[in-house]
């Protein structure tokens, strides 16, 4: 396992996209609905616990958050999408930020969508997937594998990588809680960051 993701540590919140990091290297973000477990996921692929905030609370992450791996390549945790109770000024800005760093930003050189495996994809999931419009790899974490048995598991990737049609999106199971996936998701975020 490469020890560059243990390394990893926070470099900075952004609010507005003046306040994101210069935009060299390479930076795989993580977007996907309040409470799918992305902060958690980023954690456990760090192996640190606290590198970022989780919480029981949908709706935790409010910041654009960066962590440097090396010189070059980063982690980006995104706000969490569709949670209701962010006030709506605010969720419009989120919004209007949030694409603009998907769609403008050239260092990005992967987005994992972290989705519940017991939920599917939603149509938020979706949108973010036609936002980015095949220019930027995506993977499909499924996390929370531990909770469906085996046989479900598989029906479930299958079904998921079905629905992608195979355009250019990998999909794998994980498990924060029994690292269930993580070397699969490990070699993923290599793949994307360019780790040889």
């Amino acid at each position: 396992m490469s020890n560059l993701y243990q390394q990893a540590k926070f470099i900075t919140s952004a609010f507005e996209l003046t306040q994101l990091v210069e935009d060299v290297g390479l930076e795989i973000a993580f977007a996907g609905r309040s409470n799918a477990g992305k902060s958690t996921a980023i954690n456990r692929l760090t192996s640190q616990k606290n590198l970022c905030k989780t919480s029981k609370t949908p709706g935790r992450t409010q910041l654009i958050n960066f962590f440097e791996l090396d010189d070059k390549r980063r982690l980006v945790d995104l706000p969490g999408y569709g949670f209701a109770k962010v006030p709506k000024k605010l969720r419009e800005h989120w919004n209007t930020v949030l694409s603009s760093y998907l769609l403008e930003r050239k260092s990005l050189s992967g987005l994992v969508i972290v989705v519940d495996i017991r939920r599917g994809l939603t149509d938020l999931d979706w949108g973010l997937i036609e936002l980015m419009d095949e220019k930027t790899p995506i993977h499909i974490l499924l996390t929370k594998a531990d909770k469906l048995k085996n046989d479900a598991r598989k029906r479930t990737i299958m079904k998921i990588t079905g629905q992608l049609n195979a355009n250019g999106m990998s999909v794998s199971a994980f498990s924060a809680l029994n690292g269930l996936g993580l070397d699969e998701f490990i070699i993923h975020c290599d793949n994307l960051l360019e780790i040889r």
